[in-house]
């Protein structure tokens, strides 16, 4: 019963959903079959724009499609992870054939590299930022992917799989001496299968001491959790770690990371910025929580010229919006210049506004401004 709930919540998150979900197949001769495919778009997908996205292969798609797509979606949709397109794989009358990687069968492990993320590339807006999951068996089986000179892959979510000590030695080995930004987070939980818990448990104690600043890693033991529920707590953990630095500013960053750091806060957050497209191999567009988290440590930090320089940004990256005329408002109210502050408030008020910007604050502020000017 505890498993069946723990089903039903994970694939509640498809409620969430408003993606664009749609069957594909593709013909494989190296599998000599066509093999379905369930395809999950953004909701702003759009074939004719420039933008792509990050990949997410989903093994065991039949019914793990599920749970990641929802949570992909719901996540994304709240701007804590990107837009992702989610490519779940139907292995449900050939998994154990797929997975059990043998000298003799590499059919499916080639199927993958050489003709599916071909295909998803020809045929799908997505970018170099690829991620695969998998569970149990198939979650043993993308360790394989790990393990090549050139990985296939920049992310990978390993729930509850069974490693046999000569995959933990080669795993440990191989991420040791990683030469690019490489996402691994793998899950078992106090009542996962016993093989699998055990094998979790003893990879875990090898990787948590690997020092390689490419490395990413983040291990998660979940209590009161199955091998079946524990899918839904790792997929949520999981996307979170892989795009902890693509998500906005929260409180704990700015009181840890920007009123700490050595430089100003606009450095800060063009280094975020910066490190967000070095990381996931695409550009993020500021989001107006993060300008008013830098707008807040400037003030904090008595900065005016990293406050000024984040006014002229807000105006180059929001031309027609009220932010431009907002920063640049509340640097001059900031810094003494009253009349310069009424001025660009003004400005403001025939520009398009924002999610925290409209004609009512800039009416606000220019009243306040009005009666401090007259006093």
């Amino acid at each position: 019963m505890k498993n069946l709930c723990a089903l039903f919540a994970c694939f509640m998150l498809v409620g969430f959903m408003n993606a664009q979900v749609k069957r594909d197949s593709i013909e494989s001769y190296k599998l000599e079959e066509k093999r379905e495919l369930k395809i999950q778009l953004p909701r702003n997908y759009d074939s004719k724009s420039e933008r792509t996205y990050p990949v997410l292969v989903v093994l065991d798609g039949d019914y793990l499609f599920e749970p990641v797509a929802g949570n992909v979606d719901y996540q994304s949709y709240w701007e804590n992870i990107p837009d992702c397109i989610i490519v779940g794989v139907s292995q449900s009358e050939t998994r154990e054939d797929d997975l059990l990687l043998r000298e003799d069968n590499s059919n499916f492990y080639e199927f993958i590299d050489i003709e599916l993320l071909p295909y998803i590339e020809e045929n799908y807006k997505s970018s170099s930022f690829r991620m695969i999951a998998g569970h149990g068996l198939s979650a043993t089986f993308i360790n394989n992917y790990v393990l090549k000179d050139i990985p296939l892959f920049r992310a990978y979510i390993v729930l509850s799989p069974n490693l046999e000590v000569d995959m933990r030695t080669r795993l440990k080995e191989r991420l040791s001496r990683l030469e690019d930004e490489t996402f691994y987070y793998i899950a078992t939980g106090d009542e996962d299968e016993s093989d699998n818990r055990t094998s979790v448990l003893e990879c875990n104690n090898g990787i948590k001491s690997i020092e390689n600043t490419k490395l990413h890693y983040k291990f998660d033991d979940f209590k009161d959790a199955d091998h079946l529920s524990l899918v839904g707590r790792g997929v949520s953990r999981a996307l979170k770690e892989i795009f902890s630095l693509y998500q906005p500013i929260d409180t704990k960053e700015y009181k840890e990371k920007i009123l700490t750091y050595e430089g100003s806060p606009f450095d800060y957050l063009i280094k975020k910025y910066q490190d967000i497209e070095y990381f996931y191999g695409f550009e993020k567009k500021v989001v107006e929580n993060d300008l008013r988290a830098i707008s807040a440590a400037c003030k904090s930090k008595d900065d005016a010229e990293a406050m000024e320089k984040l006014a002229l940004y807000v105006k180059k990256e929001f031309p027609g919006s009220m932010l431009g005329a907002y920063y640049m408002g509340m640097y001059h109210e900031t810094y003494g210049s009253l009349k310069k502050a009424l001025i660009s408030y003004k400005s403001g008020l025939s520009l398009t506004p924002s999610q925290y910007i409209d004609k009512d604050l800039m009416l606000e502020k220019m009243y306040q401004i009005e009666r401090e000017l007259k006093n």
